[in-house]
């Protein structure tokens, strides 16, 4: 048959299907979120960190369960106690060990965990090699920044949902459980102190955004997985000490973990959302400007070398 004689084929004139592996696809960038979500999910590094974090509420309980012997008030906690804060109230009501738990891990435990997470997250994959090869996909590196970012601040929520779930746990089993005493005096129902518990571990979540972006952007700066983590962790203890100097109360404000505790809002009756408002604000600030900075650093990063 001549060339001429060849067949044609027929016009497709329906509607085409979508190419998944086309990078301009939304399922292509789904597809990266949820690899580097799963990724960083299913390492090692990350079941340690959560255990860790979930076994501070069992001692925490514990501890006041031996010292109070399960009934009675305790002996310490709060601002005049020398504890975590809402620890006092934790033999009456072992929700309140949800609250003591945030309040005991927000300050040191919690960051330093999602420091870790946040520093290996680029500096990592150069330092093990693989970075050059998930860019060799035509995924581009802000989408891959984008999910990096994203898979942390899943941490930040898992992680804190960690520590509220094992305090639940724990709260429950050793101390009695009932309606719910709020700061401002007034009593609310159990399943409304579940549901502000809930809301107080989102809380706590958001409040480590800025300083999630902050370890993306120190992640950016080297090609030492180590090296990023022990600098994030670095600034945060450095930060926490300025933050408690009184001589400095001038730059307080403008601190990422200034307003940290501004958490314990949520447990009174209204929610006062002055101080709540002002941390959002200032978490929003630091990601938009260190994302930023993270973002004008990998797109012009060398990962050839």
């Amino acid at each position: 048959m001549s060339q001429a004689e060849a067949p044609t084929a027929p016009e497709n004139t329906g509607p085409r299907p979508r190419n998944p592996g086309n990078p301009r696809n939304p399922l292509w960038t789904f597809g990266i979120l949820r690899s580097e979500v799963t990724t960083t999910l299913r390492r090692h590094r990350t079941y340690a960190l959560l255990a860790v974090l979930a076994a501070v509420p069992v001692l925490i309980g514990i501890a006041v369960r031996i010292e109070t012997g399960g009934g009675g008030s305790g002996s310490g906690g709060g601002p005049d106690g020398g504890g975590p804060a809402f620890l006092t109230q934790v033999t009456n009501n072992g929700l309140f060990l949800v609250f003591a738990a945030l309040a005991a891990t927000l300050p040191v435990f919690l960051p330093m965990a999602v420091g870790v997470v946040a520093g290996d997250a680029i500096a990592g994959e150069a330092s093990g090699g693989t970075l050059r090869y998930l860019l060799v996909a035509p995924a581009g590196r802000t989408r891959l920044l984008l999910a990096k970012y994203a898979s942390v601040l899943t941490f930040c929520l898992v992680a804190t949902f960690a520590v509220a779930a094992s305090a639940l746990a724990v709260g429950a089993l050793l101390f009695p459980v009932g309606e719910v005493t709020t700061i401002s005096g007034t009593r609310i129902s159990f399943g409304e102190g579940l549901v502000r518990a809930a809301l107080t571990a989102a809380v706590v979540a958001a409040s480590l955004v800025g300083f999630a972006a902050l370890g993306l952007f120190v992640s950016t700066l080297t090609d030492s997985g180590i090296g990023a983590m022990a600098a994030t962790v670095g600034l945060l203890i450095t930060v926490q000490i300025l933050d408690s100097i009184p001589q400095l109360s001038g730059i307080h404000p403008y601190l990422f973990p200034h307003y940290w505790m501004s958490f314990a809002d949520v447990l009174r009756e209204p929610v006062h959302w002055e101080e709540l408002t002002k941390n959002f604000q200032l978490q929003g600030l630091y990601a938009a400007v260190f994302g930023s900075a993270a973002w004008a650093r990998f797109t012009a990063k060398d990962i050839t070398a």
